[in-house]
């Protein structure tokens, strides 16, 4: 008969890995490693390494708000501002050397004298056109006729400005010579004086219908010779024909 070891001469059961002494009764389970279970993070606590972050979606930023809608009055407005003119350069009147030797050559016939966009202008007397003319390039040196001209002013008593715009080239500088004539009134031609005048003279005839005294050939330059009017006059319709003539040569009813 074996003799019975007290209990506390027995030898303790090795530990295993995780510290826990294993069951040694038979059918016991088998004890399961330690898994961690889900615990509430505190917003401050750091996020673990590779997990991302979902935040929330930000606000949809508020939609402008529609502009007042315009009234009568402020439509009429932006209108009148629309339709208003471009403002007029500011025009001053000029007093220097050249004008003072011109005044005191021609005395009255300078009749206005003064600066726009930094371009000396001198309105004369259209008789003595020519004299200026020839004054302007022999003593004053504007040896280039770079343009004549005219504008059309139907409700002026002088209705016609006749323009010839001059350059120095020893001087680098610009002048404009501008005279007034009326309906039927002759200007001055300065074809003996430049040259270039002589088909620019023909141009303005053509056009607005000004005649030039003393010109060698005052005829159409770019109209036929049989044309009735001048298209360049405000009072010539922008559609208007001379019907005859087109009927005339080029056999129809109308050139539009």
């Amino acid at each position: 008969m074996a003799e019975e070891v007290p209990e506390k001469d027995k030898p303790a059961a090795p530990l295993t890995e995780g510290g826990a002494a294993p069951s040694s009764a038979p059918g016991a389970a088998t004890p399961k490693p330690d898994v961690p279970t889900a615990a509430v993070a505190s917003p401050d606590a750091p996020k673990p390494v590779g997990e991302v972050e979902i935040s929330a979606p930000a606000p949809a930023a508020p939609k402008p708000a529609a502009p007042a809608p315009k009234t009568a009055a402020t439509a009429a407005a932006v209108a009148a501002k629309a339709a208003a003119p471009p403002p007029v350069a500011q025009q001053t009147v000029l007093d220097n050397e050249l004008v003072r030797r011109m005044k005191s050559q021609f005395g009255g016939t300078i009749q206005e004298a003064w600066l726009d966009r930094k371009q000396a202008i001198l309105v004369v007397a259209a008789p003595l056109l020519s004299e200026i003319a020839r004054c302007c390039r022999d003593d004053e040196q504007f040896d280039m006729l770079v343009d004549l001209t005219a504008v059309d002013w139907p409700k002026r008593e002088k209705r016609f400005d006749v323009i010839l715009n001059l350059y120095s080239f020893a001087k680098n500088e610009r002048l404009r010579l501008k005279t007034m004539v009326s309906e039927g009134e002759s200007a001055p031609s300065v074809c003996s004086i430049w040259a270039a005048a002589n088909w620019l003279e023909r141009e303005v005839w053509d056009m607005f219908g000004i005649d030039f005294e003393g010109h060698p050939d005052l005829r159409r330059i770019l109209l036929p010779d049989e044309w009735e009017g001048f298209p360049l006059r405000k009072d010539y319709d922008i559609l208007k024909q001379d019907t005859a003539w087109v009927q005339a040569n080029l056999g129809i009813e109308s050139g539009q």
